[in-house]
């Protein structure tokens, strides 16, 4: 954003600190006009033709620009990804705590990864660690639903379930 001087057009648009438009004048004249009034003139749009420039306090205008950028970011909510780890032996007790545990983490509206680790020989059987993903997400599939097929990574099983979210279309492979 160019600040008096700073401007590089010839011939402005100027609007005045109560949103009057003055018209077209030279730049010279509308940093004078500016002047006049112990003010800024700053460059609002400048790909208009002829560029737009507003006589403000600039400073004051770059501080409320601030606040409103944090504003915005308050209201934001940024999702995270939240991970429950399970092995194909949990038992049922452990399962039903880390259901609840996952219920709440997509009710505060994050995503949630379940990721299946196998150690040594149970690599020979990863169809229970996929029966226990899949009972999960069957479990959580009133309120979210599975971005993809569960998949392997090396010796980890893993699926991210996301909050309301409709059934994956893929097919498995």
């Amino acid at each position: 954003m160019r600040v008096n001087r700073e401007i590089r057009a010839s011939r402005v648009r100027v609007i005045d600190k109560d949103g009057n438009q003055l018209g077209v004048l030279t730049l010279l004249d509308a940093i004078h006009r500016a002047e006049q009034v112990g003010l800024d003139l700053v460059e609002i749009a400048p790909t208009a033709d002829p560029p737009v420039c507003k006589i403000i306090d600039f400073g004051k205008f770059r501080y409320q620009q601030t606040k409103k950028e944090k504003e915005s970011k308050k209201s934001q909510h940024q999702v995270k990804v939240k991970e429950i780890k399970v092995k194909p032996n949990t038992d049922e007790h452990d399962l039903q705590t880390k259901l609840r545990h996952a219920r709440k983490f997509i009710a505060e509206g994050n995503k949630v990864k379940i990721t299946c680790n196998f150690r040594g020989r149970e690599m020979m059987h990863p169809e229970f660690g996929r029966k226990i993903i899949d009972r999960l997400c069957t479990e959580l599939g009133d309120i979210a639903a599975s971005e993809a097929h569960p998949k392997f990574f090396g010796k980890t099983l893993s699926v991210v379930l996301a909050p309301g979210a409709k059934p994956s279309t893929k097919k498995k492979v």
